[in-house]
């Protein structure tokens, strides 16, 4: 027979492992629950990300394609990164930086239509800076048309 006061010690660390358990598994499934993925222009339309899930897409925001509603604050505009368009609507304020020919980061959803509704739109905050992630987008895109013009020459 097990003597009581290690009976309640055990039970205790049962307790214990039991709680914790619990606890990194809910932080764990948080996590992913709000976690951003971010995608290029050309993955979205490649069907790489998923729908209705909270996704960043971002690129530069391409000339003369920023069209805003006379009547409210919706405004529509496209990024590419170099390969593939993606239009972009939002219903907001946009950021003072955000420009035509500038990055820009959007936070939203793809619909069935692969347009991304954004929630959230950022832009580049000095000169010099472009999002990592829309750089590397950029020049890997870059890279891919020069591979594809070099294989038909």
């Amino acid at each position: 027979m097990m003597h009581p006061a290690r009976k309640q010690r055990l039970q205790l660390v049962i307790l214990i492992v039991v709680a914790a358990t619990v606890v990194v598994s809910l932080v764990v499934y948080m996590l992913g629950q709000n976690a951003n993925y971010f995608y290029t222009p050309s993955q979205i339309a490649a069907g790489e990300a998923p729908r209705g899930v909270h996704i960043r897409a971002g690129g530069m925001v391409v000339e003369g394609s920023v069209v805003r509603a006379a009547d409210s604050l919706d405004v529509q505009f496209t990024v590419t990164d170099g390969a593939s368009l993606l239009v972009v609507q939002h219903r907001g304020i946009l950021p003072d930086l955000f420009d035509e020919g500038e990055a820009a980061i959007a936070a939203g959803s793809v619909d069935e239509n692969l347009v991304l509704q954004a929630t959230e739109v950022l832009a580049k905050h000095d000169e010099k800076y472009t999002p990592p992630e829309v750089a590397d987008a950029m020049n890997d895109a870059y890279r891919r048309k020069q591979g594809q013009k070099e294989s038909v020459e």
